[in-house]
């Protein structure tokens, strides 16, 4: 079951996002053309297929503008809807419903946009054993959104911060002379709660790391015939990454040669928005 993000993770985003779009003098338009008393029913519906993510996003910012307004959810983050269907009807104020309308859907649609991607590449694993995690290539300030929604998606996480597990990458060994200093410093220095991670970038590489010994290895920008002998090689005795430039049409191929995870950056960098829109439908009670 999906875990909810807690508020105060939440929160501080979306009172970026909310001061960002009002600016000094707040929603002129809004304040000028409709009425103070005035009440209305929105539906948030889908453009196009997708994953839902990010619903207690759009929520907040619509409750930090005015604590009037109720969202009634008619899904679930993870759940996939198809296009045309409805998210969520919000009702309250009018101008505070039009006032929080970009904010909200900036969220829902990105944070969708991210489930979606992701929902597409773990389908395209499914019955390899292979898992699906993301980066820390996110956007400043919304890592934790941006993590969850993947994990709305049916994907997993990487780190959340360089504090979370030590990872060797190309700069680390290249600084350090070779990749078993590197790893020797790391586990003299490393506490013996955090995980070490080695990226390889050739086989050689990879029995090197063995040879001393690690948690996980990277295998970056290897064929699926390279990762099938990085496997054997490996043999159970570390965690199994393919990392670099894999697609939805490569996942399976590379799924299939035996690896235990694959990290995919653009599932947060670059992932398309869900069209999601808000439309009137009637004056609220």
């Amino acid at each position: 079951m999906l875990a909810p993000l807690p508020r105060l993770i939440i929160e501080p985003a979306v009172r970026r996002a909310l001061e960002e779009d009002l600016g000094l003098a707040g929603d002129i338009t809004a304040n000028a053309v409709i009425p103070a008393d005035h009440r209305s029913t929105v539906v948030m519906a889908a453009r196009r297929e997708g994953a839902i993510a990010g619903l207690d996003a759009a929520a907040l910012a619509f409750a930090l503008i005015d604590p009037e307004i109720r969202m009634a959810r008619h899904v679930g983050d993870g759940e996939k809807v198809a296009a045309g269907a409805a998210i969520a009807t919000v009702t309250g104020p009018s101008r505070a419903l039009l006032t929080g309308e970009r904010t909200a859907l900036n969220f829902l649609g990105h944070l969708s946009g991210i489930a979606t991607v992701t929902r597409g590449i773990v389908d395209a694993v499914t019955g390899t054993g292979a898992s699906i995690v993301c980066t820390r290539k996110t956007t400043p300030g919304l890592r934790a959104l941006e993590k969850y929604a993947v994990k709305a998606g049916g994907g997993g996480n990487h780190r959340f911060s360089l504090a979370d597990a030590v990872l060797i990458k190309d700069n680390h060994i290249a600084i350090a002379g070779d990749i078993r200093t590197a790893i020797l410093r790391a586990k003299e220095n490393a506490g013996h709660m955090v995980k070490i991670e080695v990226e390889v970038d050739t086989l050689d590489q990879l029995e090197q790391a063995m040879d001393v010994g690690v948690d996980a290895v990277l295998l970056d920008n290897m064929t699926p015939e390279t990762l099938r002998r990085a496997v054997a090689i490996v043999s159970g005795r570390a965690v199994t990454e393919a990392s670099g430039g894999i697609t939805p049409e490569t996942a399976g191929a590379v799924a299939e040669a035996g690896v235990d995870l694959i990290s995919i950056g653009w599932l947060t960098h670059s992932a398309p928005v869900l069209d999601i829109g808000l439309d009137y439908r009637n004056a609220g009670d």
